[in-house]
């Protein structure tokens, strides 16, 4: 399937039925867009697993469409409640996944514009309730490509901003490296029409409210994340892969990442980050054939990342899945390490 799940189908999708498989959540990892990288993170998938369940579960209770079915224990389709252990398995309604053409080094989006129904819709669905150093919007605005009243803006945000109001981003998802679009574009490519697009801004708001609501509960700020849709038999939206889990989401606790960044973190004072960088900017497309493979975490970097996802699914779900400390207890440690 990917870097860090792997996809059993069950029965597969046709342009007018669901299909129905199951997500095998792994203890792999993913940074930069690289791939799997050479560390196995315990319990990682099953941390993931129980943490996106919980709030497809709790979407789905507020009305909200998704492909969740349940988890998968001894066979059986659960719900988390019902649920005796951690599970790293979860099944799901199927849609199809068609992939833009390459053509001479672009993407021919004009497929979407022919299919209505049952298909994953080509776009990273961004919310950004802040602007921390480093963040794409900046660049993005100051060489044009990104205006300030997409973003809802009348002045250039400081760097480190906690927005007033959450913005909406766009990227694509199908491409060899994810890119950011206008809304024009991210408009154009998925053939949303002018209603659609309204709709999924509002949606992706509201479910940022929903995580904001629960990293509140265990202290933490939710600073951005990202999300994914299909449309349905209906053409109606349905939130789809994963949702609210680490690896989805940027937060924060006292200013300490709490997400996949930890381990972006350590790997951006590496040569290694430093060759990606190079690479990328030398051939988009097949930067990976200019790189060396990356270097290994450090072992206890490495098992307080598990820790701390964890801790996470235990906190979340208010349910002691994991034997982990206090969530805090291990962000403090954090800080010790990378700050």
């Amino acid at each position: 399937m990917g870097s860090v799940k792997d996809l059993l189908v069950l029965e597969p999708p046709s342009e007018k039925k669901l299909g129905r498989g199951r997500f095998i959540f792994s203890d792999r990892y993913s940074v930069f867009d690289y791939g799997e990288m050479p560390d196995l993170i315990e319990d990682k998938g099953k941390a993931i697993c129980i943490a996106t369940s919980y709030f497809f579960e709790k979407l789905e209770n507020l009305g909200i469409k998704t492909h969740y079915l349940g988890l998968v224990e001894e066979d059986k389709v659960k719900s988390l409640n019902d649920l005796k252990n951690p599970s790293n398995i979860m099944e799901f309604k199927m849609v199809r996944v068609i992939k833009p053409e390459l053509k001479d080094g672009v993407y021919d989006y004009s497929i979407f514009k022919k299919e209505k129904e049952n298909f994953l819709i080509p776009l990273e669905v961004i919310y950004r309730n802040s602007l921390p150093e480093g963040s794409s919007v900046f660049e993005r605005l100051k060489e044009g490509s990104l205006k300030l009243q997409d973003l809802g803006l009348h002045s250039i945000p400081e760097k480190g901003a906690k927005l007033q109001k959450p913005i909406v981003d766009f990227s694509t998802k199908l491409e060899v490296n994810d890119r950011y679009l206008s809304y024009e574009e991210a408009k154009e490519i998925s053939g949303f029409s002018k209603e659609e697009f309204e709709k999924i801004k509002n949606l992706i708001l509201f479910i940022d409210e929903k995580i904001i609501e629960e990293g509140e509960k265990m202290g933490l700020i939710n600073e951005d994340g990202k999300v994914e849709f299909a449309f349905d038999l209906e053409r109606e939206f349905m939130v789809v892969d994963a949702v609210g889990t680490l690896d989805e989401c940027r937060f924060t606790y006292n200013d300490i990442p709490v997400s996949k960044e930890i381990a972006r973190i350590y790997y951006r004072n590496t040569d290694w980050y430093n060759e990606i960088v190079s690479a990328k900017k030398k051939n988009r497309f097949r930067w990976k054939e200019f790189i060396g493979n990356p270097p290994h975490l450090p072992k206890d970097l490495k098992n307080l990342i598990s820790l701390i996802y964890k801790a996470y699914a235990n906190e979340l779900t208010k349910r002691e899945w994991f034997d982990t400390p206090p969530l805090k207890d291990l962000l403090k440690r954090i800080k010790e390490i990378l700050f």
